[in-house]
């Protein structure tokens, strides 16, 4: 088994890899509150252990390699209840933009952004957009928890998929970090604890800014109470798998741009 972590490699190991049949995973996170009993690491830490999973997983039918995750992306929503690092779309757009060129002007040629925060997802889009047609190279995003969906479904209790410092990110981190989740806060939030859009208008398909502290006054959505190590380690291998098979899908990658 091949080192596939970038800050473990030296420069040279790295030029050596650097074909365009490589496949880059970029995990970009966010950092933010996560309630009473979850560090604001979060996101960081599950988006970068799921990354490198996959990527262990596919490099036995294709070459990749993880770069450090982008720790701060767009959380303006959590920043009301503190403990939480943002960016502005331009900022984060040029950011992201700037790890893709660096990687394209290194001869990497298939790029995924591998997103853990789900307010990163409509800028990750429009970023793709522009930057895959700038650089002529197949570039693609991806949200961990949405390319399992089906899996993660079937494993969760009390929620269908990810939410927020949830059954699904606290069992996670109880896998990985247990000494950073506190169990006992856990018990006494669930959330959300003000009205949806879905309580308003019967549908989920309108959109409006809400801060999270509006949606919930202790920052969690979810069913915390509800996780398990046991369930964490099934969610984070569902999802590697899941991230692997886009990373080894030939045809995904050769798609006509």
């Amino acid at each position: 088994m091949s080192e596939v972590e970038w800050w473990r490699l030296r420069a040279a190991e790295i030029r050596e890899r650097s074909r365009p049949e490589t496949v880059v995973i970029v995990p970009v996170a966010s950092t933010e509150q996560h309630g009473p009993h979850l560090t604001t690491e979060v996101d960081c830490a599950l988006v970068g252990e799921i990354a490198r999973r996959a990527a262990r997983i596919a490099e036995a039918q294709c070459p990749v390699l993880v770069t450090p995750v982008l720790w701060t992306g767009l959380a303006e929503h959590h920043m009301s209840l503190g403990g939480t690092i943002t960016l502005d779309f331009a900022t984060f757009s040029a950011l992201v933009k700037g790890v893709c060129r660096s990687l394209v002007r290194q001869g990497f040629g298939r790029i995924l952004l591998l997103n853990g925060h789900g307010g990163n997802i409509a800028a990750l889009t429009v970023i793709v957009n522009e930057i895959a047609p700038e650089l002529d190279s197949p570039i693609a995003t991806a949200t961990y928890w949405l390319l399992a969906a089906k899996e993660f479904g079937a494993i969760l209790e009390d929620q269908p998929n990810v939410r927020h410092a949830c059954e699904a990110e606290t069992s996670m981190m109880l896998a990985i970090r247990p000494e950073r989740v506190d169990m006992l806060a856990a018990a006494e939030t669930v959330g959300p604890t003000g009205r949806e859009v879905a309580d308003v208008i019967g549908s989920e398909a309108a959109h409006r800014w809400r801060s999270f502290e509006a949606r919930t006054s202790h920052g969690v959505i979810g069913v915390p109470r509800r996780a398990s190590a046991a369930k964490g380690e099934a969610l984070l291998q569902a999802a590697a798998e899941a991230v692997s098979r886009c990373v080894i899908a030939r045809e995904f990658w050769d798609l006509e741009a």
